[in-house]
């Protein structure tokens, strides 16, 4: 019965992107906002979509922690939900993504639409320093960047493999990193068909202040991320 649940909402979801891809593209066109409302309106589609069907639940925690102006969030990732769920409560999110993405017809161009933040992972120092460009354009327009600071989808216990993204980001941009804790991998896996009901929590921990050195910046986001992380994940139905 899982299976045929994970496949009936597995199709729902991928018709909803497609629909909202051609539906909505005359706003490509548009004033950036109606987009990104758009898109919001999206995600919690499919957020509606996963537990009315699947039965999994979304909760925020710590939503007194969201930055409202300019702000970086850096977040574990374990599966594609956090991509799309998270945004609905950032008031203005510029993600760090992977410049492939860009490359999609109709996606790519929604995301260069919404300002994303495109990063080739192969071009070395040179996209890195474009990254940073970028991200400081979406600060000046009190916009909050997200990051996953791994860079990949990781499942629920692995070790970390933080990469030097989110330090480079805290040290050029001088704003708050909020780091987020989550649970998605128990209940979305990575390169699985299967979903499973339960509660992903989004746990939004309170915000590292401007100013630390690199090496003190670096500790202590990975040391909270992984010490909630793993919280999360030996709660019982959560």
């Amino acid at each position: 019965m899982q299976a045929i649940r994970s496949g009936v909402f597995n199709i729902a979801f991928y018709v909803t992107l497609i629909v909202f891809l051609l539906v909505f593209s005359p706003l490509l066109l548009g004033p950036r906002r109606y987009a990104m409302w758009a898109l919001k309106l999206w995600a919690r589609t499919s957020i509606w979509l996963l537990k009315k069907i699947v039965g999994t639940s979304l909760e925020i925690r710590g939503g007194k922690n969201i930055p409202q102006g300019s702000g970086i969030v850096a977040a574990k990732h374990q599966s594609l939900f956090e991509t799309f769920a998270v945004l609905p409560y950032l008031p203005d999110p510029a993600m760090v993504l992977k410049r492939e993405l860009m490359l999609i017809p109709l996606f790519g161009w929604f995301a260069g639409k919404f300002r994303m933040i495109p990063v080739d992972r192969q071009a070395g120092a040179g996209a890195l320093r474009r990254m940073l460009v970028r991200a400081e354009e979406a600060v000046r327009a009190s916009r909050q960047v997200l990051i996953f600071p791994e860079g990949t989808r990781r499942s629920p216990g692995a070790p970390p493999a933080y990469r030097p993204g989110a330090t480079a980001l805290y040290l050029k941009l001088g704003v708050p990193c909020v780091p987020l804790a989550l649970n998605s991998g128990r209940f979305w896996p990575r390169r699985r068909f299967m979903r499973y009901p339960g509660t992903i929590v989004f746990e939004f921990l309170p915000p590292i202040p401007p100013g630390l050195p690199k090496a003190e910046f670096a500790a202590r986001l990975e040391k909270t991320l992984e010490s909630k992380t793993a919280e999360l994940l030996r709660t019982p139905g959560h």
